[in-house]
């Protein structure tokens, strides 16, 4: 039986879902990626789709936009629903190849389209406005045009997509770039741009925040936190999900598990979850094995009828109401062990200088630092800034710029780098893992991989085919064998599916020795660091959090405020900095549009009485074009008044 679709409701499930779906499946081949899978998806719904790698979350994303049907089930949208999918990858197909020829601004400006019909008619009346011939007709088109027009945003779309450009981390200058200059992870947030900006009814994000960074990532949380559509999500990023969503459908192999509430909501539900379904097999196992023992007692003796009835409702029992044995979750399982004791004094610095010798300028100057053993620290930064770079110079692998870095006592130290560059790709999974202990047994580093998910035939893999996220569990395998006391771990998370990320955390959390840990996973880095060390690019330094993350927080949630009450001084005596100058600038252009604006709604009502007199309805025609014009060259100037102070 082959999977169907439908648009319109279901009238089972009533009218207030954008898409239902009742027992879908899904296979390729001989393989079940999933079955039975049924929802129902309200307005302004905020999904998270959560699941391990493989699971078949991006399928079931391609069944809910349309890009694919179920094998069986049923899936119905909403008649004329809006949808705005981003893939992973930005791809263009050959229908859309000529857009690859637009630039970014010109590829925007596509969300528009009927906004831009309707700014060409109005022009078109305001032209006929000022011929006496067509002067009558066009006024009394011209009055509802121009309000929806406005009212549609005709006059603020330009600045609705600079905003937009600018949130996503665009820069000015990539505006007149053809897309086809543009990396592929800059074809994806110029796709997420145009998604947003078209406001569909409701969002599919398959991994929005690959290519973004957290200063991007952290305006789209705002953005969709005011927005009022519907949205579901994929991520490996759970401070993200934890901020964005209000539900978690848990995809599994047999169906959908759906938990109200965001991401960490979703794991102590599910933990209890977890919990109570074996304490309900268990108990009925107990209550089985008792009714079992009872007939076979006295199903030959003088109670025989008393066991034929007991078994009949045992055997009822067991086809109605018995679950079945809770599945042992196939986790990636991480423990460090014990690790040496190092000495106290783990890392120090003095007049250290981070880049490369014979550079003009250093990457970023570091404070004087000491880091005492066991404590866990979360360095952070933009990308280029010299984080990975930093670390390489705290092992030696990199000489300082200048000054000088020290690592203390009987350490030692495991690196795990963002590329995995440590693997050997000719080797096979097993063979890796021995790099670290040749006289490791092949039984035991086979049950050892088995812990990272690597069973049977696949500790033959070579490492060359594997993917990122295979990468990376062979990687940490390698780590837990190194027996470390200090570990430098650089993006761990990077390619880990939210299984993994967990398992990984749960082991950082337990482990004795001291960390430095860079990572874009706020989540992480919230649960992990002691303290935060944040590198500026502004400021070629680095700042101290010695609170950890939540006081990173509150000092830059402080420098906005701070900043916020520069651009807007309560006294007209405070001290004015330069972008104040600007700000008066845009007060007068917004008194004089709103002067412009008083005028053409008395001219308005003075066309109204002016009734059947031609000669007037001329002169005051005239008078509204010019006005008309007036506001729009107006408009124009507070557009780029604006966008200079807000670049500024």
């Amino acid at each position: 039986m082959s999977g169907e679709v439908t648009l319109g409701y279901n009238p089972c499930l009533g009218p207030m879902s954008l898409i239902t779906a009742h027992n879908l499946s899904k296979s390729y081949g001989a393989l079940d990626v999933f079955t039975n899978v049924s929802f129902a998806m309200p307005h302004k719904a905020r999904i998270a789709l959560v699941g391990p790698n493989g699971i078949g979350k991006t399928t079931l994303l391609r069944l809910i936009v349309g890009l694919d049907v179920p094998d069986e089930g049923v899936l119905s949208r909403a008649k004329n629903l809006r949808i705005g999918y981003l893939p992973q990858e930005a791809s263009y197909s050959k229908s859309r190849r000529k857009e690859m020829q637009l630039t970014l601004w010109e590829s925007c400006l596509l969300a528009f389209k009927e906004l831009q019909a309707m700014e060409e008619k109005v022009r078109h009346l305001e032209h006929l406005m000022a011929d006496p011939d067509h002067v009558e007709k066009a006024l009394a088109r011209y009055g509802p045009m121009q309000e929806a027009f406005e009212q549609a945003g005709g006059y603020t779309y330009p600045a609705r997509i600079r905003q937009v450009l600018n949130g996503l981390g665009f820069s000015q200058h990539s505006h007149s770039q053809a897309l086809s200059e543009l990396s592929g992870g800059e074809r994806t947030r110029a796709l997420l741009a145009r998604l947003l900006l078209e406001d569909p009814q409701l969002l599919v994000l398959d991994e929005p925040t690959n290519h973004l960074d957290i200063h991007a990532v952290e305006w789209l949380e705002n953005w969709l936190g005011e927005w009022s559509g519907a949205a579901v999500i994929v991520s490996h990023d759970r401070y993200f999900l934890d901020r964005t969503v209000d539900t978690v459908w848990d995809l599994l192999p047999q169906g959908l598990e759906m938990y109200r509430g965001n991401y960490s909501a979703y794991l102590h539900q599910r933990h209890e979850r977890q919990i109570n379904k074996l304490t309900e097999y268990q108990s009925q196992q107990a209550f089985v094995q008792k009714e079992e023992d009872y007939i076979r007692r006295n199903i030959a003796g003088q109670k025989t009828k008393q066991a034929q009835g007991r078994r009949k409702r045992l055997n009822r029992f067991k086809r109605d109401h018995l679950v079945d044995k809770p599945e042992k979750e196939h986790r990636v399982r991480i423990h460090f062990g014990k690790a040496s004791r190092s000495g106290d004094r783990v890392i120090e610095t003095r007049n250290l200088e981070i880049g490369f010798v014979g550079e003009p300028a250093p990457l970023f100057r570091v404070p004087d630092l000491l880091l005492l053993r066991g404590e866990c620290v979360g360095i952070m930064g933009p990308n280029g800034a010299g984080k990975t770079t930093f670390l390489r110079t705290l092992v030696g692998e990199i000489p300082p710029y200048a000054g000088e870095a020290k690592l203390g006592a009987s350490l030692k130290v495991a690196y795990f780098t963002q590329a995995h560059e440590g693997l050997h790709l000719e080797h096979t999974v097993l063979q890796e893992i021995k790099t670290i202990d040749p006289d490791l047994r092949d039984g035991d580093a086979r049950n050892l991989l088995a812990l990272f998910l690597f069973k049977g035939d696949e500790v033959f893999k070579p490492i060359d085919i594997l993917s990122g996220g295979e990468r990376g569990r062979v990687a940490l395998a390698k780590l837990m064998l190194e027996g470390a006391n200090l570990l430098l771990l650089d993006e761990p998370t990077n390619h880990l599916d939210i299984p993994s990320q967990e398992a990984l955390q749960a082991a950082l959390m337990q482990y004795p020795g001291t960390i430095l840990l860079i990572s874009h996973d706020r989540y992480l880095i919230n649960a992990l660091a002691s303290q935060v060390w944040v590198i500026s690019t502004d400021t070629q330094g680095m700042e101290i959090y010695p609170e950890g993350y939540n006081q990173y927080l509150e000092v830059r949630k402080q420098r906005a405020l701070e900043k916020k009450i520069t651009r807007n001084p309560i006294s007209p005596r405070s001290t004015r900095p330069r972008t104040q100058s600007a700000k008066r600038d845009i007060e007068e252009i917004e008194t004089k549009i709103s002067d412009l604006e008083g005028q053409l709604a008395f001219l308005s009502e003075e066309l109204v009485k002016a009734g059947n007199d031609i000669d007037r309805v001329r002169e005051l025609g005239t008078q509204y074009a010019i006005l008309e014009e007036a506001l729009h060259k107006q408009l124009a100037v507070w557009e780029a008044a604006a966008n200079h102070e807000e670049w500024a």
